[in-house]
């Protein structure tokens, strides 16, 4: 017979599941009036379609046929909402009712600590109100110089493995290296890489690697477990719990998580103490104390009382950073390298508009930098057509009305120009599904191009209205909740592009690449064994 406690860990989860989807079928709602496509089981509805690494044709399908605001069939019979509508984006990301998911909230506490990315309400607002700050134009000036000094090292990487000819390399793994490296140094005043070929790689950079693909092997028992499990207990009992349940991925998760709080604790101890010691030892540290986190914890022992964070939550501000800094932005640069290497001709036009900026100005400082027009297109094109993290989530905490910009016609015949949603509706944003939408961009939306920004944007674009903070696109999202860091990340890919594409050129190889849809876009070797992230190029010298 099971102690109490299991069968009280076992069946809690298991009503509250049951509770949440009978509901359907005793209340009807207007959601039932939304098309969308049908499900594939009772039991998973239209999630292994809609939810899987190769989902991508499913997508497209499914958005060109439905439009704007479609149902979809989750577990158990429950409707949720997938929605690129640009009217209902914007009363979606500019209002308090639709929130982060529990699942969403609860995963990053577990994963990162009480930071950014695992609070909301009040305290949300307060941790962004200390860090809006640090993430200033001024203080990206400042980190110009350390960006340099390792991407110069990266430089050199490339440049010896190519001296006696073109070579075959991992790209993506050196990307992963130089962004880890990058938010090291001047996000947290640490050196994680030398970058060197030899180097053996840091343990923190293995647990963030492997995070999301462990993760999304769990993707339905960890959208609709974890947040109940989360509140049974304390930490300890819930440890006790994961330690003896026999599940593989959980324990990895585990692994990953304790690799990252114990990195963030050591990095958080050793900045505490070169604070306490003075400017004198800060500017002799890695980041010379303009590094974000230096920046932060003096903003912070300045800050009232009321609007100070605590130790735990600048803790779980560096485990966030860390994390957010280093998986979207390499494979962001991934995505250029591999478009660039496929399209020789923007290769060429950029390599040269960089040379003559370089030739002029050597490093460029930041308003250089970030006045460099096809450097600056390329960048966008490939965040517009492809944002690493495709979609994304919120619930709704009370019944609300949804506007949309495009009328939909319900399953009863008539059109419909907004929805009511229920309160405790999840619903799916559609960031790609966003930044690929023909009635704004128009009938070449599909197509990978750069010159589309040296030109005025379609009229619908702006008309639109979307609630994104950079250039109409929702790839940082918008809102209270948009990407806090989408400047540092800019400014890393345009360095990284400035010192690559003017050395090197790269091409395809014969290797077939697919880009798998998890939680993070990453590209994979197609019939490679264990399908592990990786993208291989020809890289040569360039006269």
């Amino acid at each position: 017979m099971l102690p109490f406690f299991l069968e009280a860990l076992i069946v809690y989860p298991i009503l509250w599941i049951l509770w949440r989807k009978c509901r359907q079928y005793f209340f009807k709602s207007a959601l039932d009036n939304i098309p969308g496509p049908p499900a594939k089981s009772f039991w998973t509805g239209a999630f292994s379609d809609m939810f899987n690494n190769n989902a991508w044709e499913f997508h497209k399908d499914t958005v060109e046929k439905y439009g704007g605001i479609i149902r979809i069939p989750a577990l158990l019979g429950e409707s949720q909402l997938f929605v690129f509508d640009p009217k209902a984006l914007h009363h979606i990301l500019d209002q308090h009712i639709f929130v982060e998911t529990p699942e969403f909230i609860q995963s990053n506490g577990l994963f990162f600590g009480q930071g950014l990315l695992g609070t909301h309400g009040e305290r949300h607002r307060k941790q962004r109100k200390m860090l809006n700050p640090v993430f200033s134009i001024a203080h990206m000036r400042e980190m110009i110089p350390i960006f340099y000094d390792v991407i110069y090292k990266l430089r050199d990487v490339f440049a010896n493995k190519v001296k006696d000819g073109p070579q075959e390399i991992e790209v993506l793994s050196w990307m992963t290296r130089t962004s880890l490296e990058l938010i090291g140094q001047s996000g947290l005043g640490y050196s994680f890489d030398p970058l060197t070929e030899d180097a053996v790689p840091h343990p923190f950079s293995e647990a963030a690697k492997n995070l999301i693909p462990t993760f999304s092997k769990m993707r339905i028992s960890g959208t609709y477990l974890l947040a109940p499990f989360s509140k049974i207990g304390s930490a300890k009992f819930r440890r006790f719990i994961v330690n003896i349940i026999p599940w593989k991925n959980l324990h990895a998760i585990r692994d990953i998580v304790d690799v990252l709080h114990n990195t963030s604790v050591e990095i958080f101890e050793s900045k505490k103490k070169a604070l306490a010691e003075g400017d004198e030892t800060l500017a002799n540290e890695i980041g010379r104390g303009k590094d974000i986190m230096s920046i932060l914890m003096r903003a912070n022992m300045a800050a009232s009382k009321e609007d100070s964070l605590t130790s735990d939550e600048l803790l779980a501000q560096m485990s966030t950073f860390i994390f957010a800094a280093t998986d979207t932005t390499s494979n962001a640069l991934a995505r250029i390298l591999h478009l660039l290497a496929t399209h020789q001709n923007v290769q060429d036009k950029l390599r040269q508009e960089i040379r003559v900026a370089r030739e002029e100005n050597g490093d460029l400082h930041y308003d250089k930098l970030v006045s460099l027009p096809y450097l600056d297109a390329v960048c966008r094109e490939t965040l517009r057509l492809h944002p690493t993290v495709t979609m994304t989530r919120r619930i709704t905490r009370q019944d609300v009305v949804l506007p949309l910009s495009s009328p939909i016609k319900g399953l009863d015949g008539e059109e419909v120009q907004s929805v009511l949603v229920p309160k405790h509706t999840d619903i799916v944003i559609g960031i790609m599904a966003s930044n690929r939408n023909p009635e704004l961009w128009g009938p070449d939306v599909l197509e990978w191009k750069p010159d589309r920004w040296l030109e005025p944007l379609p009229a619908a674009v702006p008309a639109a209205h979307l609630p994104a903070i950079y250039s109409h696109l929702m790839t940082f999202i918008g809102g209270s909740r948009a990407c806090i860091g989408f400047k540092f990340s800019q400014l890393e890919m345009k360095v990284v592009m400035i010192l690559l594409i003017e050395s090197f050129r790269f091409s395809p190889t014969k290797k077939e690449i697919s880009w798998q849809m998890n939680g993070i876009t990453t590209p994979v070797v197609v019939g490679r064994k264990g399908m592990h992230p990786q993208l291989p190029l020809i890289v040569e010298r360039v006269a």
